[in-house]
């Protein structure tokens, strides 16, 4: 990922925020511009409209989570630890940045989603697949579908986040290390 301007960062870390306190709609980029501490000329200049700010944030906070993928999409270590660390990075990313996972929520659910490619050539999950494909074919996953897979790690990472995240589950280091056991235990290989 190249780097980006730190008014452009700001903006992006802006609209995180408010978009989840106010939604979409509650968010004119005049707001995003007081928040950022930028002038409104300065937003314009960076994005053309409010819809390309939230598809290009998407892309911003997208990266952020591939970036785990592929960090631990590694073949030097044990494929139950790259899986681990993964599970881990994504929960860490969810849980300390809600404001991250929030707009994923809203941004998947809306019209700004409709036309998304498939699983298999969506920019996240692509390389998700690929590294469950990994684990399959290195004899450490059942075979099942990848999709399936990918499907079930992270919604559970998701999940956990949200949860823990919220206040509604309490959960200790150990408790929280389970989670991740639990799964691997049922995709693992049996022999």
């Amino acid at each position: 990922m190249e780097p980006i301007a730190d008014k452009k960062k700001a903006i992006f870390e802006s609209t995180l925020e408010l978009v989840r306190e106010n939604g979409f709609h509650g968010t004119p980029m005049s707001m995003v511009a007081r928040h950022a501490g930028v002038a409104a000329g300065t937003i314009y200049h960076y994005f053309e409209s409010k819809d390309q700010l939230i598809k290009e944030l998407f892309d911003y906070v997208q990266q952020q989570a591939i970036a785990i993928v592929e960090k631990e999409d590694c073949k030097t270590i044990p494929f139950k630890t790259c899986f681990l660390n993964l599970w881990f990075g994504l929960y860490t990313l969810y849980h300390d940045r809600p404001n991250v996972l929030k707009f994923f929520e809203q941004f998947v659910n809306s019209p700004y989603s409709t036309g998304r490619p498939p699983l298999e050539e969506d920019k996240f999950y692509a390389p998700l697949l690929l590294f469950f494909e990994r684990g399959i074919a290195d004899g450490e996953l059942q075979q099942v579908s990848p999709k399936i897979l990918a499907m079930l790690a992270h919604s559970s990472i998701v999940s956990t986040a949200k949860l823990a995240g919220s206040g509604i589950v309490q959960l200790t280091p150990a408790e929280l290390k389970q989670i991740p056991e639990l799964l691997w235990n049922g995709i693992k290989q049996t022999t």
